[in-house]
């Protein structure tokens, strides 16, 4: 990685040495009398910023090391903020003043900036030496190994992704379903009480996983499901809302109204005369049960399945409604290794026979918790496969998991899986702790916010965002972050903190002081007396008062505002601010936003849905800004004319309604650009958008039809085109790689501007020839009115197209065969509208496709069920989603079983019915 990286094991020692040789050049030559100190102070600094590297790879380093490393982080904090203190003072300074007086102001306040900076710097050197002398420092010492960083591997994500090749997961789904369906369950037309599952067992062992496998197994045979996790310090209201809005997606409207006791008469009036599926995932106290439980009426047809690892809870749960308690079992050995071994190698390598007996003993002290083999297998995959050194992983572990194979024994593997990580990647792993328990956070703002923090940069010709996304992918391979959400194409989108993980976690940024929460009971309790670095503020329902007494926070570098009840601090305390996240803060006020403009140190805002009607003008000043999030704010209709101002603004996030002030053009480190409506935009803006050399990704809403746009006089409407056109020629010879909701182009965008794009999305009534120069791309979704034969032969001529999918109402029966094309396809999506989906594959068509899917609102012909989904040799996942009436979708349902059992790889089916139908 760069130099100049924040690090939870260094602090903010590495952009201390930067900014201190930005001291000794030449913008500052009338510093040459400190020279002398500032050289020194950096060889003293370099020196210990190599040791905190390598006491950071220590698992267990005693306890003064412990309190010397924390002395020299939490000086590092307050060294930089000093420096950018000064450096700011004089940057103000340095501007041209008139006259004599203004220019004898400016040298006197330069005078006592370079005097002040001198004692501070003296000051500082003389705290280092104090600190240096009260330890033992620079012993060596012989570290755990340091691995290098592994290539993303898509192994890791095979273990979540195929429902059918979960390792363990067919005995206890199969197990569960049968007490589900037992006594014709399976259709609960003529139940009169709802049936409920606990399955209850220790933390890591797979509760959640087997739930949710159940879940998507059965839900489609009900009119409504839902699936909702409580944790630790559930907030009731919320869940209740969560719980509402998933059962009843079409009527559902947000809203403040309401008491806990109206939502659960809400959904229990809603589900009384419903079949209905619903998961209550990890729930920690009875209390909790003993509100939601009320939400089921006693006369319904459901199934309510509970997890939890308390047996109180799951005692509980079951006398509320008829049904089982089910134990989780650990995994059995078989079944174990086959996990390990999976996690380790491809199907085609085998563990080698020296390490047999090793990982036996290993697995033995994992005891069969899936959480436990994931993790050490996580560390195993990143270090030489040696005999000599998986045996000091096996002695490692020590004897605390034969003894306890719960949480507190796997805290053993967890510190040997976390102090095997690189400095970055810890860093970017504790930085997960300011989220809530069973938190679903998102990828792309999670890596935002690691940018805006410094603990990634750009790095040769990759951007800082492409190096988040290392950075993620590395945590899923490790096991150390959890699946979330995927796209429709199976790509993660977001990610999930287990439960132990997250404690370990929890623990270790306390230790170093990396996170303070406030407002989880947990956590805050003891809290007090501290300077603060990055604060996290949760607020629900019964916590809104969060006490911060005895805290310093004129220290804070990154502010976390959870929940739209908590107080929002006066951020005149927060003058070294660098990331500031108020998403979902409906209680800011024009006070906060108007303080906002004095955090000239901010490089990360996220105002998303705050409910503000625009910026303050001053928003220019704050040039450090790398993200602005500005999406979801309906009442925003224009930004700031001083916007185009700052200069290392990379990522603008905004609605399509914002319209842009002139002089885009000087926003030149751009590279994310959404979301965008060319009609609302001054021409200014469709001609300067062309000048953005570094924009990589633009969503833009290129809708013709547009009332807006046709308001114009003609001779203006021409002129704008020609504009826009003229500006995505440009951007397509540059750097620009992906580009969304382009909107009903039916006129062909000159190649330029199209063919090195690498991700695609658009909407338009044909499907065009010139699609065909798309000659790079590799992701494409078209949606148009009308898909026939040559359209498919359009789109297989496309020499790197990976994924594909297609919105249409087919033009008669669809053939694909290998002179069509699609030798790449790796996933294949086909959305048929309110037609059967009429497709066949014939022999040699797509030789790549892994996941085939169908999406039809309407019946299906009986003569149109057989795909010939023999042909496709590499298929692992075939999804089908159907709107219609029973028939139908038994018929659908018995056909694509038969297909699936029926060809040589037996792949996944994933089947689901949408909606409700009326048979009548």
């Amino acid at each position: 990685m760069e130099a100049a990286l924040m690090s939870a094991a260094t602090g903010a020692l590495q952009p201390i040495l930067g900014k201190l040789a930005t001291l000794l050049g030449d913008e500052y030559t009338h510093f040459k009398g400190l020279r002398k100190e500032i050289k020194s102070l950096t060889g003293e600094l370099a020196a210990m910023e190599a040791f905190l590297l390598k006491m950071s790879e220590e698992e267990d380093p005693d306890v003064q090391d412990k309190v010397w490393m924390n002395e020299v982080r939490e000086l590092s904090y307050d060294m930089e903020d000093v420096i950018d203190d000064f450096m700011q003072s004089v940057g103000d300074k340095d501007e041209k003043k008139d006259g004599f007086l203004a220019r004898m102001k400016n040298s006197l306040g330069k005078m006592k900036a370079r005097h002040r900076i001198g004692n501070e710097i003296q000051d500082l050197k003389k705290q280092i030496i104090e600190v240096g002398e009260r330890s033992a420092r620079y012993r060596s010492r012989e570290g755990f190994s340091n691995t290098a960083n592994a290539s993303i591997d898509p192994r890791a994500l095979a273990i979540f992704e195929h429902a059918s090749k979960l390792v363990g997961i067919d005995e206890p789904k199969a197990e569960i379903i049968k007490l589900l369906t037992e006594e014709n369950f399976r259709a609960p037309v003529k139940q009169q009480q709802p049936k409920i599952i606990t399955i209850v067992g220790p933390g890591g062992m797979g509760k959640t996983t087997i739930a949710n496998q159940v879940y998507q197994e059965l839900k489609g045979q009900f009119m409504c499901q839902a699936f909702i996790s409580v944790s630790r310090n559930p907030d009731m209201m919320n869940i209740l809302i969560t719980i509402l809005s998933q059962l009843d997606k079409n009527g559902f409207v947000d809203t403040k109204a309401g008491s806990i006791q109206q939502l659960l008469s809400n959904i229990s009036n809603f589900l009384v005369d419903r079949s209905y599926f619903v998961v209550i995932d990890d729930i920690w106290k009875k209390e909790a049960w003993d509100v939601i439980k009320y939400a089921f009426p006693m006369t319904s047809c459901g199934i309510i399945i509970t997890t939890t690892r308390i047996k109180d809870v799951a005692n509980s749960c079951q006398l509320t409604f008829s049904g089982h308690i089910y134990n989780i079992r650990p995994l059995h050995i078989v079944h174990s290794r086959e996990l390990f071994q999976r996690r380790l190698f491809n199907s085609k390598e085998d563990l080698p026979t020296y390490l047999e007996k090793v990982s036996d003993e290993i697995l033995k002290k994992c005891d069969g918790l899936p959480l436990a083999i994931i993790a050490i297998s996580g560390l195993l995959a990143n270090i030489e496969r040696t005999e000599d050194i998986w045996n000091q992983v096996k002695d490692s572990i020590g004897h605390a998991l034969e003894r306890n194979p719960t949480i507190e024994g796997m805290m053993k593997i967890l510190s040997l899986s976390y102090f095997d990580l690189p400095p970055h990647l810890k860093t970017c792993l504790l930085y997960l702790s300011i989220f809530s328990e069973d938190s679903s956070i998102k990828k792309n703002d999670l890596i935002r916010r690691w940018i805006g923090e410094e603990f990634i940069h750009n790095e040769g010709r990759y951007t800082a965002h492409e190096i988040g996304e290392r950075c993620f992918h590395e945590l899923l391979n490790r096991g150390l972050i959890q699946p979330g959400m995927t796209d429709k194409y199976g790509k993660v989108k977001s990610c999930r903190v287990h439960d132990t993980i997250l404690d370990f976690i929890i623990s270790k940024s306390i230790e170093e002081n990396f996170i303070t929460s406030l407002g989880v009971p947990v956590l805050t309790n003891g809290i007090q007396n501290k300077v603060v670095r990055r604060l996290s503020l949760h607020s629900n329902q019964g916590n809104s008062a969060i006490t911060t007494s005895g805290l310093v926070f004129s220290h804070v570098r990154s502010l976390n505002v959870f929940g739209n009840s908590a107080r929002i601090p006066s951020l005149e305390q927060f003058r070294h601010l660098r990331v500031l996240d108020l998403k979902h803060c409906h209680q800011l006020e024009d006070d906060n936003l108007g303080n906002i403009v004095r955090l000239l140190q901010l490089r990360y805002l996220n105002l998303k849905s705050t409910r503000i009607c625009g910026l303050p003008e001053q928003m220019g000043r704050l040039g450090c800004l790398v993200v602005l999030d500005l999406r979801g704010n309906h009442m925003m209709k224009e930004l700031p004319t001083s916007i185009i101002n700052l200069g290392k603004l990379s990522h603008l996030l905004v609605d399509n309604h914002v319209k842009f002030p002139d002089g885009i053009a000087k926003m030149q480190a751009l590279e994310t650009l959404k979301d965008v409506a060319f009609s609302v935009q001054p021409m200014d803006f469709l001609w300067g958008l062309g000048q953005l050399k570094n924009l990589k990704n633009l969503s833009l809403d290129l809708d013709f039809e547009d009332a807006l746009f046709n308001g114009y006089p003609i001779v203006v409407r021409q002129e704008r085109n020609k504009a826009i056109v003229s500006s995505l020629c440009k951007l397509g010879t540059q750097n620009l790689r992906s580009m969304d909701w382009i909107s009903f182009i039916q006129e062909p965008l000159c190649v330029p501007a199209i063919e090195k794009l690498i991700n695609f999305y658009l909407a338009t009534p044909q499907i065009p020839k010139w699609v065909s120069s798309l000659t790079n791309l590799q992701q494409l979704h078209l949606l148009a009115e009308e898909v026939n034969q040559d359209h498919l032969c359009i789109l297989g001529s496309l020499p790197t197209l990976l994924i594909l999918h297609l919105s249409g109402e087919p033009n008669g029966k669809l053939r694909i065969c290998g002179e069509v094309g699609f030798q790449f396809l790796r996933i294949f999506k086909l959305s048929a509208g309110y037609d059967p989906v009429d497709l066949l594959f014939e022999a040699g068509s797509m030789p790549k496709l892994e996941k085939l899917m169908f999406n039809s609102v309407c019946g299906v012909e009986p003569d149109s069920l057989d795909f010939g989904i023999e042909n496709l040799p590499l298929l692992s996942t075939f999804r089908y989603e159907v709107f219609g009436n029973d028939n139908i979708v038994r018929a659908v349902r018995t056909a694509m079983e038969r297909a699936a059992s029926a060809h040589p790889n037996h792949p996944s089916l994933l089947f689901r019915r949408l909606g409700t139908y009326n048979n009548s």
